[in-house]
């Protein structure tokens, strides 16, 4: 949604509204109803959303409740001509859902599994939690018009903790395990939509040096069941993901037995570096490929297609760095 909304915001959808003092419950309704949509003021009972249906229906129905509870209000577009600008309501969104972002965060990192329970209680308070957590975040995620920075941040957390509350055998499994590449032919490989720079090189190495015709699906985590046959990449007990400070492209990496390819891992350092902002690596071209991706994130809201331009993005990355190498 926020892709598609992003794409056509040529201007802004207002909502202009009159409250009124009782009943008391009426304006905290509004107030959550406005929040839940996305929309930030501009003004004392002034609200903006960007250009689109979506928004234009959104401000209708929540109209129609103000006027059923004895208010008013108009809706309307409209362009700013001066005062606001369009760059500063951009950034007021980012900025809101920043904070969205940064609350589900330290939600995410006050998750302590107790290091003596065993039981499955404790695990299943945990993994409850976090399941409320990813509800959030989706919904933060589809009113996030403008591609706030928190996000990254978030679902990085929220992964943490997902990996922590894996079962102990997944855990095992992704840390030590070395598989056959000759296995993993023509399979389907499922992660989660919305891909961005780990899945879109995780996607790039698995069709280029493990599985040539392996085919994608992009799912909803929330919703999705594994089927038979599926292998999961950067997914929540996934058979190939996070493990330990190692990003899923780096996992991969070293169970298929591709670590000693130099070029690749200095694709896999670039790749850490953007994914889990730890600067291990500090490589020097890393901000360039991270504002390349990000470009193609922005304008690319088809997840086949985010990987065919990333994909070809890497293997550019790849070349050059055997150049590099050689």
């Amino acid at each position: 949604m926020s892709q598609s909304r992003e794409s056509i915001a040529a201007g802004w959808v207002l909502l202009i509204h009159q409250i009124p003092p009782k009943p008391d419950y009426l304006r905290v309704k509004i107030g959550r109803r406005l929040q839940r949509v996305g929309a930030i003021a501009v003004k004392n009972s002034v609200y903006v959303l960007p250009d689109g249906d979506q928004s234009v229906e959104d401000f209708q129905w929540i109209r129609r409740e103000i006027v059923d509870g004895g208010g008013d209000g108009s809706v309307c577009r409209a362009a700013f001509i001066d005062g606001l600008t369009d760059d500063q309501l951009r950034d007021a969104f980012r900025a809101a859902r920043d904070a969205d972002y940064e609350e589900i965060a330290q939600a995410a990192r006050a998750i302590q599994l107790p290091a003596r329970a065993r039981g499955r209680d404790a695990t299943g308070r945990g993994e409850d939690e976090i399941s409320r957590l990813r509800k959030r975040f989706a919904a933060v995620a589809a009113i996030d018009f403008f591609e706030a920075t928190g996000r990254a941040a978030a679902d990085k957390a929220l992964n943490a903790v997902e990996m922590k509350l894996a079962p102990a055998n997944v855990r095992q499994a992704v840390a030590t395990s070395r598989v056959d590449r000759g296995k993993y032919r023509a399979r389907t490989w499922v992660t989660r939509k919305g891909v961005f720079v780990d899945r879109i090189a995780s996607a790039w190495l698995i069709r280029r040096f493990i599985d040539p015709d392996a085919r994608f699906r992009f799912v909803d985590p929330e919703t999705y069941r594994p089927m038979p046959g599926e292998l999961r990449f950067d997914m929540f007990e996934g058979e190939f993901t996070h493990d330990g400070d190692r990003c899923t492209f780096e996992t991969l990496l070293y169970r298929f037995g591709l670590e000693t390819d130099p070029a690749l891992t200095a694709v896999a350092e670039i790749v850490h570096d953007i994914d889990l902002k730890d600067a291990k690596y500090e490589r020097p071209d890393t901000s360039g490929i991270e504002t390349l991706l990000t470009g193609i994130a922005r304008n690319t809201p088809n997840d086949d297609e985010r990987i065919e331009h990333g994909g070809a993005l890497f293997a550019a990355l790849y070349a050059s760095a055997r150049g590099a190498a050689g």
